[in-house]
């Protein structure tokens, strides 16, 4: 069976060491089939540079002002041809030179699949992908786009959301994984090492997630969640509906909202 091809996305704004150290361990990878996407902002430390020194074994790279974070990896994606995209910008690697090989030396279909990170704190520590995607685990966390490769059909037909400046990548898991119930797979293997200085790890996203949630879900359904017990199962539910069902059960959450708030009162 030919060998399913990945693209390697690396997106940087002035992070000359952080860069050459995610392209050194991405053209270190032993697996053949790969192509490699370096998207620069016009960086003006020195990264141009780096990019040039490592031209050689990079398939395509820009370097211009872009519009943002996901306006970059946008031009990623428009850009891949692999089967399967993986986002490994700059400050982040592969665990080891091994790891697309590990991953692909069986026939991939799910349409995400994520494996192990290694957190780079004092100390160190590892993340676990989920076993089973629920409402709950991408209510409160998400996943890691450093350890996951996706379906680069599935990301073409949904760019990132460019209006959402820090987390698009978590809207695009929790539409796919739970309102599209896309196929997943978790890999017991160690894939990344996660830079934690990054954006998405310094600056307060709450607000930011809730706001997302809120767009995507009938607003009486979170409500219900944040306030009682009963909306983990009313949305959990919801998740699994056809469109009628969700009107029937967006109904009875009004219902049961305006309920509890009169026993309250």
């Amino acid at each position: 069976m030919k060998k399913q091809k990945v693209s390697i996305i690396t997106i940087n704004y002035n992070n000359k060491a952080g860069l050459e150290k995610t392209i050194k361990s991405v053209i270190s990878q032993t697996y053949p089939e790969f192509e490699y996407i370096v998207i620069d902002g016009g960086s003006n430390d020195g990264s141009l540079d780096v990019i040039k020194k490592y031209a050689d074994k990079i398939t395509y790279w820009v370097s211009e002002p872009d519009k943002g974070i996901y306006n970059a990896m946008n031009k990623g994606i428009m850009r891949a041809s692999g089967e399967y995209c993986n986002f490994m910008n700059s400050g982040d690697c592969f665990y080891n030179c091994k790891i697309i090989e590990k991953v692909f030396s069986e026939h991939q279909t799910d349409k995400i699949i994520t494996g192990i990170t290694q957190m780079n704190a004092s100390p160190k520590y590892l993340w676990y992908p989920p076993q089973k995607i629920t409402f709950h685990l991408m209510y409160h966390g998400t996943i890691s786009h450093q350890s996951s490769f996706i379906k680069t059909t599935l990301l073409k037909e949904s760019l990132y959301d460019e209006t959402i400046p820090i987390v698009a990548d978590w809207a695009f898991f929790f539409k796919k994984l739970i309102l599209d119930n896309c196929t997943y797979k978790a890999l017991d293997e160690i894939i990344s090492i996660y830079d934690m200085t990054g954006i998405s790890s310094t600056t307060p996203y709450n607000e930011e997630r809730m706001n997302v949630l809120r767009k995507m879900l009938p607003l009486k359904l979170v409500e219900e969640y944040e306030q009682n017990k009963y909306g983990y199962h009313l949305i959990e539910k919801y998740t699994s509906l056809n469109k009628v069902g969700k009107k029937i059960l967006t109904m009875w959450a009004i219902i049961l909202s305006f309920f509890f708030t009169t026993n309250k009162n």
